[in-house]
């Protein structure tokens, strides 16, 4: 989960949501093209937008050049926008990528549709069958009726905080309804720290999600399948919750520089909503679990709602159709789902896992990784991942505009709308 720091990177990822929905060059991996003789090796590079988990992806390198033989090469990339363009200009290539992460969605279905990543129906059927997958996260990585790539992680959105800035300011118990969670805002801010971090950047969509998620989940599922708009009046509502909350001054200055995990930990903001791979960022700075910072299930908006609305995401591994090292990529990706893989990976960033026979270390992931999958938790995609690329682009553009400068959310509404508009006007 990268950031994007200036307006020029901002315009960036516009462009590369454009080339979502263009052709990435039609002989560059198409299912016309001939497949390349496969040549084995003994290591393989793994391409990712995840540059601050090189640590974790080496330790999980050196795993499994134990385990199978075949070890892996992190090859991170800090910018997301930089690592879109080359990702999609390496299918043009000779040497297409092995491995890359990539997300689910529209944009997993775009490269899909254009024959560009190899399918792996035959491993999800071993792998749900064998229990190292949930049979839930299939629907995720599947087009038509096969299966594409395999699953990277598994991570449910939750509140950060600071323990020490709770107990500054007299916190004593952690909120369950949206109500609490706002008290606790307030004391929080009159011990003299923001509440809540929030960005102008990537994730400025957070709070439209959470608000709009806790509030009207079934408007939420309609927004991004094109069946509401966002000029509709629930969603309107939504923002000017949000706005509420801006004016109140309850969010950090989301123009700040400084990483969110820097802010929990020196205490300039009391809580943040990420998900549970944020654990990890946390953890690279030394903070512990438990001890420094803890966390706690949002609440739903309405708390009339029969379940709590539960932000959930998952994100590929993939390989490119035409790889020249398919054999040896199915031999690894086949040992990336097992438990043993799959308990290095998840301990190494002190992180869940998507599979459950995994043994997380991590007592409070553990016990979440369990109760989210009884009856009292609605999922919901991340906004990211439901929402049509070139929609979202406006949106995240509209939003950081919002956050930096609050005003009358409905021009804004009205451009991601019209955006909308265009993109669904052209899907059968």
């Amino acid at each position: 989960m990268q950031r994007i720091t200036n307006r020029k990177a901002l315009t960036a990822l516009a462009v590369a949501g454009a080339l979502v929905l263009s052709a990435c060059g039609g002989n560059g991996g198409g299912s016309n093209a001939a497949k390349p003789e496969d040549k084995p090796v003994d290591s393989l590079k793994f391409y990712n937008d995840k540059g601050g988990w090189k640590d974790a992806f080496t330790q999980v390198g050196t795993a499994s050049k134990k385990d199978i033989g075949v070890g892996m090469q992190p090859v991170g990339y800090s910018d997301s926008n930089t690592y879109t363009a080359f990702i999609r200009s390496s299918f043009r290539t000779k040497e297409k990528a092995d491995l890359f992460t990539w997300h689910t969605g529209k944009e997993l279905e775009d490269l899909v549709d254009q024959n560009l990543v190899a399918e792996t129906t035959d491993q999800w059927t071993k792998a749900v069958a064998d229990g190292n997958i949930p049979e839930q996260l299939k629907q995720y990585f599947t087009f038509g009726d096969k299966q594409y790539c395999v699953p990277l992680n598994a991570g449910y959105w939750v509140m950060y905080y600071n323990k020490a800035v709770f107990k500054k300011a007299g916190i004593t118990q952690t909120p369950k309804t949206w109500a609490e969670l706002l008290q606790v805002a307030d004391k929080v801010k009159a011990a003299g720290v923001k509440p809540f971090y929030q960005t102008n950047i990537l994730f400025s969509f957070v709070w439209f999600e959470t608000l709009l998620a806790g509030k009207d989940p079934d408007l939420y599922d309609a927004l991004a399948a094109g069946k509401a708009k966002y000029t509709d009046p629930g969603v309107v509502e939504v923002m000017n919750d949000w706005k509420k909350m801006i004016d109140a001054g309850y969010f950090s200055d989301p123009g700040s520089k400084t990483e969110p995990q820097a802010q929990l930990k020196n205490g300039d903001v009391a809580m943040e909503n990420f998900g549970t791979w944020f654990s990890g960022n946390l953890n690279t700075l030394k903070m512990k679990a438990g001890t420094d910072y803890d966390f706690f299930i949002i609440p739903n908006v309405n708390p009339a709602l029969p379940k709590t609305s539960m932000i959930f995401e998952t994100g590929p591994v993939c390989s490119a159709a035409q790889s020249e090292h398919s054999s040896t990529v199915k031999k690894w990706t086949e040992w990336w789902v097992t438990p043993q893989a799959q308990t290095a990976w998840a301990n190494s960033r002190g992180d869940l896992s998507f599979n459950p026979k995994a043994e997380i270390k991590d007592p409070g992931l553990a016990a979440l990784n369990k109760d989210v999958g009884g009856d009292g938790y609605r999922l919901i995609n991340r906004w990211f991942e439901a929402t049509p690329v070139p929609v979202a682009n406006k949106a995240l553009e509209v939003f950081g505009a919002f956050v930096t400068k609050p005003g009358d959310p409905m021009p804004g509404l009205q451009k991601i709308q019209a955006e909308a508009d265009a993109y669904w006007a052209k899907q059968k």
